[in-house]
């Protein structure tokens, strides 16, 4: 099954093939190997604040329709959220084998910006997970999910 990720936010640089988060990151990508088979679409990083808007509500509102343009309508849909099912790596490997098991062709994980997620995503998602009870950034929480996923 394919898997795509998406971001919102600045400090996700993966381009960066220097940055600490950018080398964890391809030496999991190599390990899963097969999973990424989107090699032109299996990360998504939507800019934070799109639109440059100075109210909160409208920066998260432009992120959740860049971020919800990008989900196909087969697609299985994590959102990660620190509200979200507090799971460990026995429940994660069974939620990716039951996405698989209700005819998605492709999980969804999405990364929220810096003032969480909109209505449009959370409305969409097919289940809301944590990664851990604290906030983590998002070079941080992409290490932690494809270390999860390699699992």
């Amino acid at each position: 099954m394919a898997m795509a990720i998406s971001s919102c936010g600045v400090s996700l640089q993966w381009t960066n093939s220097s940055s600490y988060s950018s080398v964890v990151i391809n030496n999991y990508e190599a390990l899963i190997g097969g999973a990424y088979s989107n090699p032109n679409g299996r990360k998504k990083k939507i800019r934070s604040n799109p639109k440059n808007a100075r109210n909160t509500r409208v920066q998260v509102d432009d992120e959740d329709t860049a971020v919800v343009n990008l989900i196909r309508s087969v697609d299985w849909v994590v959102l990660l959220d620190e509200r979200g099912l507090d799971i460990g790596s026995e429940q994660m490997a069974e939620l990716l084998g039951d996405a698989g098991n209700k005819g998605a062709s492709r999980l969804s994980f999405c990364i929220g910006g810096p003032y969480g997620h909109g209505q449009q995503i959370r409305e969409r998602a097919n289940i809301s997970i944590k990664l851990s009870s604290m906030v983590l950034n998002h070079q941080i929480a992409l290490v932690v999910l494809v270390e999860q996923l390699y699992r």
